[in-house]
């Protein structure tokens, strides 16, 4: 005889770095769970969502926009530097990896990419900006976004 694993009810039990999303299957609008704190993500009206909250790919933006602002703070705390304030900016969007022919119908031409900009206010050198830059580029989500990643997957029934 085999069991059936039934996931219990998380809703009030996840640590930081577990996610539960809930969709009832009326639309895209899911609520979310990320570590205790509640919110919701949908899609844009134009895409059948109602817009009710980020997109994935915003949130993805979001947590990358985010990290990179923390671990420059970090930085800047640990050196003593004069960073007053922080501003990162990330877009994502499908673009063709290389000019071709058949672009528009081979999927594998096209990639993800993340468009970071950031802004930096306080009497920085061009040295302290530069170095600012180079750590952008070690915030961890920055990290696992290029990193190799693997998702492993588990069908559970509800009971």
């Amino acid at each position: 005889m085999s069991v059936t694993k039934v996931a219990p009810d998380l809703r009030d039990t996840l640590s930081e770095g577990e996610a539960l999303a809930i969709s009832d299957h009326a639309g895209f609008r899911t609520e979310l769970n990320a570590g205790g704190h509640r919110f919701v993500t949908d899609e844009p009206v134009e895409l059948g969502g109602t817009d009710l909250g980020p997109s994935p790919y915003g949130l993805l933006s979001s947590a990358l926009a985010a990290c990179t602002a923390m671990t420059l703070h970090v930085y800047a705390k640990a050196k003593q530097w004069p960073l007053q304030e922080i501003r990162v900016f990330v877009r994502h969007s499908k673009v063709h990896e290389k000019h071709c022919e058949d672009c528009e119908t081979d999927p594998k031409a096209m990639i993800d990419r993340l468009e970071r900009r950031i802004w930096v206010r306080g009497e920085l050198s061009d040295d302290i900006r530069a170095r600012l830059v180079q750590i952008a580029e070690k915030c961890p989500v920055h990290r696992t976004l290029q990193a190799s990643v693997r998702v492993e997957t588990t069908l559970v029934p509800i009971a």
